[in-house]
């Protein structure tokens, strides 16, 4: 097998291992998955290297994966990821010694256009993996790439004046992409994979709530303004059937405590009613923001 055949085969196999084991991005990866989990041939091959934030493995001229560490309990991330005016995001170079055969592996990835997988740290040790994503220009000046993070942005030539309409609609592709599955997975990790009101354990029917919508500019993506919360009981919290009042317990609105409808509503809303949350993270600055609780809760109450 030569070694260009090789490297497709080895990042194809990455890839749909990485969707295997994070069912497509939703459930968080550890450095330790990452290091010792993926196998070619029976042999471990490492998505991640060890005190470096862009894996390009040996003999290989295009980087495999890219790193952004976690900032909290860790130290601060040394480079500097943002949106452009093209509503593109960028990935920072290296700027060390030590960089530049890093940096020239991202290089040959944007000539080749080979997929790349982020992992994105949303606490040390812990990925949210975000994948494929494509390096689509450098700009040297700026010691950074351009990056891709679905088709429709690949289209965009990077630096490119685009409508303000269109810019809004490549920063939602991205907030999808990239800030929204980074909160739920936050999300997620606090709350151990269980619904706040019920404890179920399912990632697959659970979602990451947010208390003030995502749509309000105050709705900002951390973890102090979400809840785990599975299909059922984040419908009824968008919908002001349940409320969660500032001291974490439940309520019902009025007009379904008395119904008769089924098993559905009165073991999944009814019995609820009145009842504490079963599920609370366990460090504090995870825990619901009291304040943004009341707000929620002064709707449910209007409603």
């Amino acid at each position: 097998m030569s070694g260009a055949v090789s490297e497709h085969y080895v990042r194809a196999a990455a890839l749909e291992w990485l969707s295997s084991v994070t069912l497509d991005g939703t459930i968080p990866v550890s450095r330790a998955q990452l290091r010792d989990d993926f196998r070619v041939s029976g042999d471990r091959f490492p998505l991640v290297d060890a005190g470096r934030g862009i894996r390009r493995p040996k003999g290989w001229s295009a980087a495999l994966s890219i790193l952004t560490a976690a900032p909290e309990g860790a130290p601060s991330r040394p480079y500097d990821d943002s949106e452009g005016a093209d509503g593109l995001h960028r990935y920072k170079l290296r700027r060390d010694h030590r960089g530049a055969a890093e940096n020239e592996g991202l290089r040959h990835a944007m000539l080749e256009q080979v997929p790349l997988m982020w992992f994105y740290g949303i606490r040390p040790g812990i990925f949210q993996a975000i994948f494929p994503v494509y390096l689509i220009g450098e700009e040297p000046e700026h010691s950074q790439f351009v990056m891709a993070l679905t088709e429709e942005q690949r289209q965009i030539r990077p630096g490119s004046r685009v409508e303000e309409t269109l810019r809004k609609y490549l920063l939602t592709m991205t907030r999808r992409r990239l800030h929204q599955p980074v909160f739920a997975g936050q999300v997620m990790l606090a709350y151990e994979t269980r619904c706040a009101v019920c404890s179920l354990n399912h990632r697959e029917l659970l979602d990451a709530a947010h208390i003030i919508p995502d749509n309000d500019p105050r709705g900002a993506p951390v973890v102090a303004n979400g809840l785990a919360l599975c299909k059922l009981h984040h419908a009824a919290y968008d919908k002001n059937i349940l409320g969660i009042r500032p001291d974490y317990t439940v309520e019902i609105h009025h007009r379904l405590l008395h119904e008769v409808d089924g098993p559905m509503l009165r073991h999944g809303l009814q019995e609820h009613h009145g009842r504490p949350l079963m599920q609370v993270p366990a460090r504090r600055v995870d825990r619901p923001d009291a304040d943004r609780l009341m707000e929620r809760y002064e709707a449910f109450l209007a409603a």
